[in-house]
C-alpha cells in the first residue's frame, strides 16, 4: 500500500490504521517519489492526496495510469467536486475527504481492492473461455443497436463505422448489463450489484461518472442522450431496440 501525502501526520494516521488492518504501507510525498515507487515494489493500492504542495495530483494520477492500473483513492481537503470527478475520468478508482475518519478509508480500501480483485478473476475467466471455447460456438452472440456491435466474448464494441471503440473493463461490463436487460428501468444498486459484482458506494457518484463516459462513446449526441435514459430518483434505462445475433446464424431476434 501506498501512501502518498506532503503531510506527514496524515501518512502516520493512515499508516497506524493500515498496519492494524495487517497492511504493509510505504509512504511518499513527492510526485517523483510515487513513480519510482510504483515502477520498483509490488503496490496493491494508492492513497493520493490531490493537493499536493509541489505537484498536482490529477496529473500525477494520469501518469501512473499511462503504465499501471493500481487501484487509486483520491484524497482531497475539500467537497471539490470538479477535482474528484476529473480525477474518476483519469483513471481514479474512489475519493475521501479530509478531515476523515481512519475506519471509514479502510472501509473504501478494502471495497476498492475487492472491486479490483473481482474484475481481475472476471477478466482472466473470459480470457481462459476464449481460450478453451470452439471458434464457432454456437452460443456465442453479439447485440446490435442503433447501429452499434457489441462483441461481449470479445469484450468488444464496433462503431457505426465499423471501427473499434475504446471501452474500458468496466465500461463493457455496464454496457452489458444495459443489452441484456433493455427497456427495463434498473436502480443505482442494481447497476452497481450487477456491473461491479460488489457492493459500491452510492454516494460516491460512480457509476452516474461511468454512465456520462458510456453515452459519450455510444450516443450520436451525449448531450441529449436517447439510449439511456435517466429515470429521475430511480436509475437509468436502456430505452434502444436491441438485436441478438448468433454468431454462426445471420437471422435476429429481439431481446
Amino acid at each position: 500500500m501506498l501512501a502518498v501525502d506532503d503531510d506527514p501526520k496524515i501518512r502516520n494516521l493512515l499508516r497506524n490504521v493500515l498496519e492494524d488492518d495487517d497492511f504493509g504501507v510505504i509512504e511518499a510525498e513527492t510526485a517523483t517519489e510515487v513513480l519510482q515507487v510504483n515502477e520498483t515494489s509490488a503496490v496493491s493500492l494508492i492513497t493520493l492526496d490531490l493537493n499536493l504542495e509541489s505537484d498536482n495530483g490529477i496529473d500525477l494520477a494520469r501518469q501512473i495510469r499511462r503504465t499501471s492500473q493500481v487501484p487509486i483513492i483520491m484524497v482531497t481537503d475539500k467537497e471539490d467536486v470538479i477535482d474528484w470527478v476529473v480525477g474518476l475520468e483519469v483513471g481514479a478508482d474512489d475519493h475521501t475527504i479530509k478531515p476523515f475518519h481512519p475506519r471509514k478509508v479502510l472501509a473504501r480500501i478494502r471495497s476498492v481492492l475487492l472491486r479490483s480483485e473481482t474484475t481481475s478473476q472476471g477478466l482472466q475467466k473470459a480470457a481462459d473461455t476464449l481460450v478453451s471455447s470452439p471458434a464457432q460456438s454456437p452460443k456465442r452472440v453479439h447485440f446490435s443497436f442503433d447501429g452499434l456491435i457489441a462483441i461481449p466474448h470479445q469484450m468488444k464494441l464496433m462503431n457505426r463505422s465499423g471501427v473499434e471503440c475504446e471501452l474500458t473493463s468496466g465500461d463493457f461490463r455496464l454496457l452489458d448489463v444495459f443489452l441484456n436487460r433493455p427497456k427495463r428501468v434498473l436502480s443505482l444498486d442494481q447497476l452497481m450489484d450487477l456491473a461491479g459484482g460488489t457492493e459500491w458506494n452510492p454516494l460516491d457518484r460512480a457509476i452516474d461518472n461511468q454512465i456520462a463516459r458510456l453515452r459519450k462513446k455510444i450516443e450520436r449526441d451525449p448531450s441529449d442522450p436517447k439510449l439511456i435514459k435517466t429515470a429521475r430518483g430511480v436509475g437509468y434505462s436502456f430505452s434502444c431496440e436491441v438485436q441478438i445475433v448468433q454468431a454462426s446464424i445471420t437471422s435476429c431476434k429481439s431481446a
